[in-house]
């Protein structure tokens, strides 16, 4: 099985998913120190139907999770269905009725 790495790149306000070499996915994102918002998840299209938007976003949330500083506006359409698909995530969402 071929190894898979998640990366954080600040300086280009996105999370990565890499298999071996390749680049998968990428999470987009804006973070005012407050909250992040998820702009954008995409995958290569070569690599499409292996669920590595969902593994990006998963691994994303996880560590904003484990940080507890911020909370996460799902901007992007993929975001918000993978919130609603794990509905236990979603403690760490903004507020949004303020």
């Amino acid at each position: 099985m071929t190894e898979m790495r998640f990366t954080k790149e600040a300086d280009a306000s996105r999370y990565t998913l890499h298999r071996g070499d390749d680049l998968v996915s990428v999470l987009d994102y804006r973070d005012d120190g407050r909250t992040v918002a998820m702009t954008r998840a995409y995958t290569i299209p070569t690599f499409r139907g292996h669920g590595y938007a969902g593994q990006v976003v998963d691994h994303a949330v996880a560590e904003l999770e484990r940080s507890g500083d911020r909370t996460v506006i799902p901007v992007c359409w993929y975001v918000a269905d993978w919130f609603d698909e794990n509905p236990a995530r979603r403690g760490i969402l903004a507020d949004r009725s303020r």
